[in-house]
Formats: C-alpha cells, sequence, structure tokens
C-alpha cells in the first residue's frame, strides 16, 4: 500500500464526522487531556487535523475531492439530506487506529517484525452540535441504531457489516464515530470500565511533544512506525542493512504547518544513536533513487524530493519537506493523491 493511500484512507475516515455540524473550538491547534484520555489504551497511531486552517490554503477543495473515496461522497449527501450542511464543517478532528496483525488475526503470539495487516478506527470531532434534531432525523428515517450505556449509536450501513462505521454524540459539544466496539469501548472508557490512552505512557508522551505544533500532527508506535517506513521510503528496503534497522525502530512523529504551502516534519526514534545516523544515510540513498524515478514520469514530485533533507539528531532521523502552493496544485493536477476505496 502506497503512503498516498494510508493519507487518503485516513483522510476519507475523519470526512465522516468533518461532515455532521459546524464546531467552534475553544482551543484551536491543541487537544485537551479529556479529550485524549477518551481514546482507548492499545491506539497504534494517534492523529489531529486542524480542519479550519487547512481550508484556508487554495488547493484544499481540490486535494479533498480527489483523495475522498466514492461511499463518503454518497454519505456527503447523506448528511445533506439531514439538514446537516457539509460546508459548515467541523474545525477539529482527533482519530486513532488500531492495528491487527497477521500474528493475532491466526492467534499467534506477536512478533516485534510485526506490523498491522487490518485496523479499525475511532474519532472525535470537537464543536457545538445540536444531538436533538440530528438523533430525531435518524430516527424518522428509521436507521440502524445500537444502544450502550443510554448512549444511541447511528450506523453508516446496515449496521452489521464489518466495515459499517457508527457514530454517536458524547455531548453537545463532543461527536464521536468509528467501528462499534471502539466506539463502545471509548464509553466504557468514560465511566470508568476501561483505560484510556493516558495509560499508555509511551504515545501519551509522544502526544504532548508534538501537541500544538501544526495543522497536521501524528504519533506512530512501533508497528505502525514500520509500517508508515515501508510506505514513506520503501526504496530503503533494497539496502539489506536496512531491515533490522527499521525492524528496532521505537515510534514516529509526523507534524505539518501551513502557511502558503505545507511544512511538513517527520522524526522517527531509532534504537540507538548508531542506528540513527546509519538510516539517515540509508534514507539519503533512498531518496535520491526515488527522485531519479520520478523525474521521468512525475517532475513535479522529483522537484519536491530534491528539496527533502534527511539528518539524524540523537537517536532520531529527522526528515523535513517544504511543499509551495504551487508545487501542491501540480501534484493534485497529476493525481498524485488520487485513492478509490
Amino acid at each position: 500500500m502506497k503512503w498516498t493511500d494510508k493519507l487518503a484512507r485516513i483522510m476519507a475516515a475523519c470526512a465522516v464526522l468533518a461532515l455532521l455540524a459546524a464546531a467552534k473550538p475553544a482551543n484551536a491547534g491543541s487537544l485537551s487531556a479529556d479529550t485524549i484520555a477518551l481514546f482507548p489504551k492499545n491506539v497504534g497511531e494517534f492523529a489531529y487535523a486542524d480542519l479550519k486552517q487547512a481550508r484556508t490554503m487554495k488547493w484544499f477543495p481540490a486535494l479533498q475531492e480527489q483523495m475522498l473515496p466514492e461511499r463518503f461522497k454518497q454519505f456527503e449527501k447523506f448528511l445533506a439530506s439531514a439538514g446537516v450542511d457539509p460546508n459548515t464543517t467541523v474545525e477539529e478532528l482527533a482519530w486513532g487506529l488500531v492495528g491487527q496483525s497477521a500474528a493475532k488475526q491466526e492467534g499467534k503470539a506477536t512478533v516485534a517484525a510485526d506490523v498491522p495487516e487490518s485496523e479499525e478506527i475511532v474519532g472525535i470531532a470537537l464543536g457545538n452540535f445540536n444531538p436533538d434534531s440530528t438523533e430525531a432525523y435518524f430516527k424518522q428515517q428509521k436507521l440502524a441504531t445500537s444502544k450502550s450505556r443510554g448512549y444511541t449509536l447511528f450506523a453508516f450501513g446496515s449496521g452489521v457489516g464489518p466495515s459499517d462505521l457508527f457514530f454517536f454524540f458524547i455531548d453537545s459539544s463532543k461527536a464521536a464515530f468509528g467501528h462499534k466496539q471502539l466506539l463502545e469501548k471509548m464509553i466504557e472508557i468514560r465511566y470508568g470500565g476501561e483505560e484510556g490512552l493516558l495509560a499508555n505512557d509511551k504515545l501519551f508522551s509522544l502526544i504532548n511533544e508534538v501537541n500544538g505544533s501544526g495543522v497536521v500532527w501524528a504519533v506512530l508506535d512501533a508497528s505502525y512506525t514500520r509500517l508508515a517506513m515501508s510506505q514513506l521510503a520503501p526504496e530503503v528496503q533494497q539496502f539489506p542493512e536496512a531491515a533490522k534497522l527499521v525492524q528496532n525502530m521505537q515510534s514516529m512523529i509526523i507534524s505539518a504547518t501551513a502557511s502558503s504551502g505545507l511544512e511538513a516534519k517527520f522524526q522517527a526514534v531509532c534504537g540507538a544513536p548508531e542506528d540513527a545516523n546509519t538510516l539517515s544515510q540509508l534514507m539519503t540513498a533512498g531518496l535520491l533513487y526515488k527522485k531519479y524515478q520520478a523525474s521521468k514520469d512525475n517532475p513535479e514530485l522529483g522537484q519536491l524530493l530534491d528539496q527533502a533533507s534527511v539528518t539524524p539528531s540523537g537517536e532520531r532521523v529527522v526528515i523535513r519537506l517544504s511543499v509551495s502552493d504551487d508545487q501542491m496544485t501540480s501534484l493534485i493536477k497529476r493525481n498524485t493523491f488520487s485513492f478509490k476505496m
């Protein structure tokens, strides 16, 4: 799976809540601990997007249109019919992914080299909602629902399919969506019956480090970091010594700020400073190879990669990438981010 596919799938899932209602959060750009605490402890990837700021970018509508799968476009129309204006969307989203490896699916012990092969998602939108009117519409249409500790979970789909998503209102300022079992776990966390993400010391410390740093940010645990490396820098895998370095990676932090374009920063946390130095050299060589390939079919992407910098910093490898508005527009025109679910 390409990294653009991965990013598109995440954005597409988050688009469900991005269409629910207008929101006016009090602290844009930074999530409160009580919101983070609602997510399950076993989240492997946790991310945040400031949609209000993203929408100020001239290329954002075209990017959203290119990346949004057809099923979510249909859901957009569905919500519009319920009186929810898709153009007055939520302003902030937080979401988490819970991965499952092949070893877990087969009932075997998980090994360090495992990467997620399937996953479920759970997310929260911050805003000012009118749960009564929205719930009245869904009840009037006799759509599939489920109950959990007094909360009504509304289904997008039949409500029985393995990929069906649900959403519910935590209160008038928070709406949650995702796969049913994760939403039920979120409700149990709210009532103290389950441990939340605050109990995950490693991931929560990374969240504290990056929280409030950009229009989009994410933190990944070891398994998702290995997956991200295979997508972000597949050329590195061609080097025999890279496999052990990637397997020993601890986590990854991703952040992006927006003004006249995007400034992206990737921090890969390695097992030791020596690993970071070696991996930095391999990634630099991999980017050169990727740039050569892209220069033939997608020169804009090649130019973008030429501007990337890779530097070791202690136990981390830091990758910086700048994308201007014009470059983003060109990449979109070439369907760089195209994805169909």
